[in-house]
């Protein structure tokens, strides 16, 4: 079988707290012949905790499916084209969104857009020197996809203008996350599989959120965290435990994995 697994609300808390029973569950599933990837809508860059690499994930799909690793080789990377970017910087700052350019090896905020902001602090604490400026490496970017803080009152008109392009994931009224068009978590599961020539019956997906749906609607079967969305419930085969509860650890014995 193939596992994937979301990391924000799925493998760790908001503090990066990793529970041990999930540690312990993934290696021996693993040791029974289960490949366990990561499934993420952060771009590969933002997936660095080394706490969370260690545990040894047989690949990263990250970028909501946009860039796919197997065994630390990128096997497939769909990258959005400069003349693209550029049009896209400059509508949504038309419309005064704010917003985070996620890529492979950068993310890229003009800090000034985003002072007192919690989010943005947490991706400066992170990043370090894998932070860089839009502005200041103007035309020089590499990304997969964008977040954006979009609290203005033009918001859905500028959804409109970008729709040739890319597809939404509305977290709240304030924030989006923009995608290329027809790629999402799920299309990361289809392409593994079509790389290892595994049938998509034979995959599980582990998440906890709105985003984590097309990756629940595509795998053959579908674990929803507890204290999830109501959306992502109605997604599930089966509903375990919170993460803190040992919810990876609890399906997987349920589910005869280990």
């Amino acid at each position: 079988m193939l596992l994937f697994f979301d990391i924000d609300g799925t493998i760790w808390d908001y503090k990066n707290y990793i529970p041990k029973s999930a540690i312990t569950a993934i290696k021996k599933a693993q040791e029974n012949g289960h490949k366990c990837l990561i499934n993420t809508g952060r771009a590969r860059a933002f997936v660095k905790e080394q706490n969370l690499l260690d545990i040894g994930f047989d690949g990263i799909v990250s970028a909501c499916g946009c860039m796919v690793e197997l065994d630390n080789k990128v096997v497939f990377n769909h990258l959005i084209s400069i003349p693209d970017c550029i049009r896209t910087i400059e509508t949504i700052r038309r419309h005064g969104f704010r917003t985070i350019l996620e890529g492979p090896n950068y993310l890229y905020m003009d800090l000034s857009e985003f002072q007192g902001d919690m989010y943005a602090s947490k991706v400066i604490a992170e990043m370090g020197d894998q932070l860089l400026g839009i502005t200041d490496q103007w035309g020089q970017w590499e990304i997969n996809k964008l977040s954006c803080a979009c609290d203005t009152p033009t918001r859905d008109a500028c959804f409109a203008e970008l729709s040739d392009l890319y597809d939404y994931m509305i977290h709240s009224e304030a924030v989006v996350e923009i995608v290329p068009k027809g790629f999402h978590k799920g299309t990361g599961i289809l392409e593994v599989c079509k790389i290892l020539n595994v049938d998509v019956k034979d995959t599980i997906a582990f998440g906890d959120s709105a985003n984590d749906i097309p990756m629940f609607d595509t795998a053959g079967t579908s674990v929803v965290m507890g204290r999830s969305s109501e959306e992502a419930r109605a997604h599930a085969d089966l509903i375990t435990d919170t993460l803190e509860e040992d919810g990876i650890e609890h399906a997987m014995i349920k589910l005869g994995l280990i």
